[in-house]
């Protein structure tokens, strides 16, 4: 069911709910306070799914001693764990290492490793690791500095690019779908992701008017499951997720009313 060929097509509706999502676009909660609470509680929080490649971040989170859930967050974000996702700043794979500066610096030395899923999952924990290492074990700025790099992150946090910011509040939310919070898909215990189906909505130039549309969706069908990617060509693509036929049926008619209609 992981796959995009199900479209949505916008209507005048849709295009109006647009603009009234953009103008509507709330204060973000303090993401330094939000990390903190969850590094607190961390340990007792589990993945609400099996995600793929899950022997790989297991193994990762053992040797590095980080939670598990945090790194499968950022696979979520930064390639919703496709092994060949390649991005415009050629980043590559699972977690998106960069070649070749960061790659080489975690001592890979072929871009071909980084398509092997465990090899890139381990080099993607590592420079997690180094990163919250640097700065004292503070999560909003080790993914600040995992997003622009180490060198325009300061350790005191001060003149944090927006960017940067974002980027934090970004694997938040793909944190909260992991842990099973962030979705009204309610996952059962071994519960494969590979199984939850997604339909391309609409894709944005901007990450906050994605963002700012589905909130403003979501208030008019709160019963529809919604989320929002990065993806490697640089847009912002909003999809539905379901469970399966019906759950798809069943939120299609409930686009249809918000003025989208299934292709």
């Amino acid at each position: 069911m992981r796959n995009h060929a199900q479209k949505m097509a916008v209507t005048a509706g849709a295009f109006f709910c647009m603009a009234v999502a953009i103008s509507a676009y709330a204060n973000k909660p303090d993401l330094n306070a939000a990390w903190q609470s969850f590094s607190a509680k961390q340990t007792s929080l589990e993945p609400a799914y099996t995600f793929p490649y899950s022997t790989c971040f297991s193994i990762a989170a053992i040797a590095y001693d980080l939670p598990e859930s945090l790194l499968l967050a950022v696979a979520r974000g930064e390639s919703d764990f496709e092994a060949t996702a390649r991005s415009r700043a050629n980043a590559h794979g699972v977690m998106q290492i960069l070649w070749p500066d960061t790659a080489k610096h975690l001592g890979i030395h072929r871009l071909s490793e980084l398509y092997d899923p465990c090899t890139n999952i381990d080099a993607g924990a590592r420079y997690l690791k180094e990163l919250l290492t640097r700065y004292d074990g503070n999560v909003h700025l080790a993914l600040a500095a995992y997003n622009y790099g180490p060198g325009r992150i300061a350790k005191n946090g001060e003149n944090i690019p927006s960017g940067a910011t974002w980027y934090s509040g970004y694997i938040y939310r793909h944190l909260n779908y992991v842990i099973g919070s962030g979705s009204v898909i309610k996952p059962v215990p071994d519960t494969l992701y590979s199984t939850i189906g997604q339909s391309t909505l609409l894709t944005f130039g901007e990450p906050y008017r994605a963002e700012a549309f589905i909130e403003r969706l979501a208030e008019q069908s709160p019963e529809l499951n919604l989320d929002w990617f990065r993806r490697g060509t640089g847009e912002f693509e909003v999809v539905m997720t379901y469970a399966d036929r019906e759950e798809f049926d069943r939120n299609a008619r409930q686009l249809a009313r918000a003025g989208f209609r299934v292709d």
